[in-house]
């Protein structure tokens, strides 16, 4: 089994990588990133001498190079983590989002139906879903929950989801969708909240915090979301969507004063900023059906999760300050330089 995976340099697309090796130790994994800013193939060291593990420096918008790709590796299945995802950056610079994540999944399916897949995995999130009023806990988002997006970037990830199934419909290429609530663990690109506040705690740093923090967000420990993939696309009916949440839903300001707590460190630093443009209130995700077909349940409890993911920051300090500093974004000159 060879498996192509996108993004995989990424925060969620390493871990899955992680996980399916050991998972999976006869399957051939072939990660395919651009290493664009939150691509860090440093991350990838570990497993950058297995012999069942390639790594390959391109675009997933270049079809030259994916179709060169695939006529080497005569993939089994592609999962698809390649993504401009940070929604900040998708109100500055919307178009870099629609060309990578809509363009770029188009490039990926028409590969697909050139060279014959057994499955086309796209990795979504339920921000295309929208967001949730905070006064009614009882209200989740499920397979059915119309798409109504509130940023660039989801607008994007709605786009390439809707042009995913009708490339099942209008070809019969065998495609699932998952769609994440929002994930924490090791290797998270220090600009998201989790991350972003460990690094500032750990050295005395503001801990900017929007509006007045009270944004819910449902948490899904990294590993539990790579066992769901794993579970999806070896189990998954084709041309179905699968939510994956963690019934982790937590206050912004609530995690920020826990990870203070967790470090020792005075709430004084917290320093709230004006609000993000069409900031979304709630989303809270209901995986009725992905347990219900394949038995899936999140395993992680927050309090266990966050605490892992707290000591996993404090004794890998060089991984995200090399970061901070930017020198992560030479690894690849030093790997493949004299190559």
């Amino acid at each position: 089994m060879t498996i192509i995976v996108t993004g995989g340099a990424g925060f969620i697309g390493s871990n899955f990588i992680f996980h399916m090796l050991s998972k999976h130790p006869t399957y051939r994994i072939v990660c395919l990133d651009k290493l664009t800013y939150a691509g860090n193939l440093s991350t990838l060291a570990p497993v950058m001498d297995s012999p069942h593990f390639r790594f390959v420096k391109a675009d997933i918008c270049d079809r030259e190079a994916v179709d060169r790709l695939f006529e080497e590796e005569h993939p089994d299945i592609v999962v698809n983590f390649a993504a401009e995802s940070h929604v900040d950056r998708s109100i500055e610079d919307p178009g870099i989002f629609l060309r990578t994540n809509i363009l770029g999944t188009q490039v990926l399916m028409d590969a697909c139906r050139q060279y014959g897949i057994g499955r086309y995995h796209q990795v979504s999130t339920d921000e295309v879903y929208g967001d949730l009023p905070l006064d009614r806990p009882d209200l989740f988002f499920t397979e059915e929950t119309p798409i109504h997006t509130s940023s660039p970037y989801s607008a994007s990830k709605a786009g390439a989801d809707l042009l995913v199934l009708a490339y099942h419909r209008t070809y019969g290429l065998p495609v699932t969708i998952s769609r994440c609530s929002n994930n924490y663990g090791p290797y998270h690109f220090p600009e998201k909240l989790i991350p972003l506040m460990i690094a500032n705690c750990l050295n005395n740093k503001p801990l900017p915090v929007y509006g007045k923090g009270e944004n819910v967000r449902d948490w899904l420990y990294v590993e539990d979301h790579c066992k769901a993939i794993d579970l999806i696309i070896h189990n998954g009916r084709v041309g179905e969507v699968y939510n994956i949440g963690g019934h982790n839903e937590m206050r912004n300001i609530d995690i920020v004063k826990l990870i203070c707590h967790e470090l020792g460190k005075p709430e004084s630093l917290i320093t709230y900023v004006t609000d993000r443009k069409g900031h979304d209130m709630r989303y809270a995700i209901d995986p009725t059906k992905i347990h219900r077909e394949l038995g899936w349940l999140p395993e992680t409890k927050f309090a266990d999760g966050i605490q892992k993911t707290i000591a996993w920051y404090r004794n890998n300090r060089e991984w995200w300050e090399t970061i901070l500093s930017g020198e992560y974004q030479n690894y690849y000159e030093k790997m493949y330089g004299n190559r």
